[in-house]
């Protein structure tokens, strides 16, 4: 009987461990006489370590202090004393609903920024065959299709004299609609993301935020209605450098 085909669920599987000893034997046999095939998977499991490198962190966290379960002894209030607790509670958050409502979004709408740049670079960076969808050859035809989707007028700055090439670039999706992820290279093969998004303030703009996660440094900034994130795994002041040709490239 025919062996089932080599997918690419298997693939995946593979990378995750999850195969039957069978699977992963066909598997190991298949990859064997395609190196293509098996660079491919390993740069999956580069970007699965990378993923791990971002996020593991989180899950030894302590809890906060605020989500901890009190002791019996704490909820042991008088009456009175109960009513006014739920009193103070109500009141602050009459006063304060809409000041906290409206800074906790704007607060998290740039942070959120800077986390899906760092985890769109982390993915996509170390690709080696599909780090684009569209090559740097066809960049008229890159910029004019995602200008499109995303429904505004785009550019690609060009960071030759920096020393970083322009890839490609690809769509990806955002919170508030698609993004588009512009990808350069130097000559020793460290790469830069630039994500984009739209769905900023009519007119605002600010400074300069600097995040870093795990390795990856982000600066992300606000301009009129698009929202930029610069990414790339390399010291604070090489990025600063780099995003600050990029911010004069994009204003004139």
């Amino acid at each position: 009987m025919n062996k089932p085909a080599i997918t690419e669920a298997d693939l995946h599987a593979y990378v995750d461990g999850a195969l039957s000893d069978a699977r992963l034997a066909e598997v190991q046999a298949y990859l064997a006489t395609r190196p293509q095939e098996a660079e491919r998977v390993q740069a999956y499991r580069q970007q699965n370590e990378a993923l791990h490198r971002l996020f593991d962190p989180v899950l030894d966290e302590a809890l906060p202090e605020r989500l901890r379960v009190p002791s019996p002894a704490r909820w042991r209030f008088a009456p009175l004393r109960q009513a006014a607790v739920l009193a103070w509670i109500a009141l602050g958050g009459l006063i304060g609903w809409q000041l906290g409502s409206m800074q906790h979004a704007a607060t998290n709408k740039h942070a959120t920024l800077a986390q899906r740049a760092a985890i769109a670079h982390v993915v996509y960076s170390p690709e080696v065959r599909h780090p684009v969808e569209v090559g740097a050859d066809q960049e008229t035809h890159l910029v004019n299709w995602l200008s499109k989707r995303l429904g505004t007028q785009l550019s690609v700055p060009q960071l030759g004299e920096l020393g970083y090439s322009l890839v490609g670039g690809r769509l990806l999706p955002g919170d508030d609609g698609p993004v588009a992820l512009f990808m350069y290279q130097d000559e020793k093969g460290r790469r830069l993301t630039l994500y984009v998004r739209t769905g900023a303030e009519d007119g605002s703009e600010t400074a300069f935020r600097f995040a870093r996660e795990n390795g990856v440094s982000v600066f992300y900034w606000l301009d009129g209605k698009l929202g930029y994130a610069l990414s790339a795994e390399i010291d604070k002041a090489e990025l600063l450098r780099v995003a600050n040709a990029l911010y004069r490239q994009l204003n004139p």
